[in-house]
Formats: structure tokens, sequence, C-alpha cells
């Protein structure tokens, strides 16, 4: 047998010690599955089952349409999705935002438009939730940590978004920014980043079907640690590029530097693109572990979005432009 020295392990081939603490619900779990095929009640198994533990305090979204744009992938638990989270600005750990993110008010709430565009001004977040019909839409998400999750995000275009401001053609990005408020977001009495958080995509990559305006998931308005109340959603690139909390929204004729690239441009670029042939310096892009399961599964370029997005960037040299 081969045993691996602790030189020679990647960081992201360790075990999480969320799913360590879990093993023997795993095994527990992989016994009533066989249970199930035994009895031929395997169906009953899943659905449901991730809906139950919702918030009951939590606002629900009236007449939200089923999207053809979603993946047909079991969902992640609503205690996956609410409880394991990046979110700096409440804390480094998995566990923190859903510990602290309480602070934040997400009502009254309002976002700042501006830059190369003919309408700029000041929207407050209940005439944003109506400017196009609400969908849920089921999204597989791949972090740059090696982990992934299924997640049913209720939003809109937001191309729907962006043509309300009438964006000049000077307009090449779109830039986006997060609230800064240290008793709201005690993680930014830290110094982990430079805060604001920021990000931004190319115009066509912000105008592209895919690409939503995050206001909700499970039918429910978004939780605080997940972003409330309204960020980015981009399936086909690495999570980071998930903004959250959003409060300003420019049009800029020039690609913004994103806080991560700031942050270790060697490590981390504009694009975030799941690209599975370039490795993160510490470890590897090829897989991922699914959260909530205990094998690895192998990762898709563009992170199985490459059907729809893959066009965007013919011709680029996707090593370089990472």
């Amino acid at each position: 047998m081969l045993i691996k020295k602790a030189a020679d392990i990647r960081e992201s081939e360790v075990t999480p010690k969320e799913l360590y603490v879990r093993r023997r619900e795993f095994i527990a779990a992989a016994g009533v599955t066989a249970a199930a095929v035994a009895t031929g009640g395997l169906g009953l198994l899943g659905g449901d089952d991730t809906v139950s533990a919702q918030n009951p305090n939590a606002q629900k979204l009236a007449n939200l349409k089923k999207s053809p744009f979603s993946t047909d992938e079991k969902l992640n638990s609503y205690k996956d999705v609410t409880t394991y989270n990046n979110f700096y600005e409440f804390g480094l750990d998995k566990a923190d935002p859903a510990k602290y993110a309480s602070t934040l008010r997400p009502r009254p709430w309002s976002v700042v438009v501006d830059g190369q565009c003919a309408k700029p001004g000041t929207y407050n977040i209940e005439d944003i939730m109506k400017w196009a019909p609400l969908e849920e839409r089921i999204y597989r998400h791949r972090c740059v940590e090696a982990w992934s999750i299924v997640v049913p995000w209720a939003g809109y275009p937001l191309s729907e978004f962006i043509k309300r401001f009438e964006p000049t053609s000077k307009a090449k990005y779109v830039v986006f920014k997060t609230l800064v408020d240290q008793k709201q977001m005690p993680g930014q009495t830290e110094p982990a980043l430079n805060w604001p958080y920021v990000e931004g995509l190319r115009m066509d990559e912000a105008m592209h079907p895919l690409t939503l305006l995050g206001l909700g998931l499970y039918g429910e308005v978004l939780p605080n640690q997940n972003g409330a109340p309204l960020r980015l959603v981009v399936p086909w690139k690495y999570g980071f590029k998930g903004i959250k909390s959003i409060v300003r929204v420019s049009f800029s004729e020039t690609e913004p530097i994103n806080t991560w690239k700031q942050q270790q441009a060697s490590e981390y670029g504009f694009y975030a693109n799941v690209n599975p042939q370039v490795d993160h310096p510490r470890w590897s892009q090829g897989s991922e572990r699914r959260l909530g399961e205990f094998f690895r599964r192998k990762t898709l370029m563009f992170n199985g979005y490459g059907d729809q997005v893959a066009s965007l960037y013919s011709g680029m040299d996707l090593r370089k432009f990472y």
C-alpha cells in the first residue's frame, strides 16, 4: 500500500474537517441507500428532504417560474447552502457567515449605478426586485478551493438589470462593489482583504443569459450569509466572482482590478473561468468534492457550461487569461 508523507499531500487532497466529522452520517446514509435499492424505495430519497429545513421566518418569493437553464443535478440541502460559505466580511471560517451575519441590515437598501451609462442613479432594492420576472435557476457552482455545490437560486438575468441604464459604447466592463460598514460587517475590522470587495465582468459576460442577478434561494429572499439582498451569480466561473451584498454597479471603459487579483495576482486572475487544466499554485483544479459527498469527482471545463459560454473566449489563451 502506498502511504503518502505529509509533505507529499496537497491541501486540496485533505478531507475537510466538516466531512471527516460527518463520516458516520455518510456511512449511515450509504446503508440507507443500499436498503432503499434492495426494497425498490430509492425514489423516496432526496427531493423534498432538501427543502424541509428552510427558515420558517424568511420571506417567500411569489410567482417564481422554472428556468430552462437549470441543471437536473441533485440539490444540496438548505443547511449546506446556508452554513458553509465564503463571506470574509463576517469572518474567514466557512461557518462564520451563518454565525455572525445577523448584524447585516438588508432593508432599507439601495444600489448606486454610475459610470458610462445614460441613466445613472440610486435605486432601492424593492424596485430592483420588480424589474423583471423572478426565475428559479438550479446552478452547479465550483469554488476555487476545489469544492462544489448545487444551488436553487432565485433572480433574473443580469442583462435585464443592465439594459435599464442604457450603457454607452464606452462601457466595456461592469464593476460591482460590496457594502463597507464595520458595524454591519465585523469581519471588515480585520485586514484580510482590501475593502470594499470588488468584482467585474466583461460586458458580454454580464449580458450572457446565464449570468444572474441573485435575489433569493430555495424560494426565499437571500439569507444574509448568502449575500443579501442582492448578489452576482455566474455559474461557469469560480465562486469568488459571485460578489455579495452589492451597493454599487459601475460601467467602465477599462478592466477593473478585482479584489482577489489585487490580493494575489499569481493565484487569482480577472476571468476566473473554471479550467481544470490550470492548477492553482497550491492544489490541483482537476477534481472537486461536492459538498455533502465523500468522494471526489472530475471538474468540467467551464464547470460544465462550455456549450453555452465557450464562444465568449474564442481565440483567448485561457492559461494566460485565468
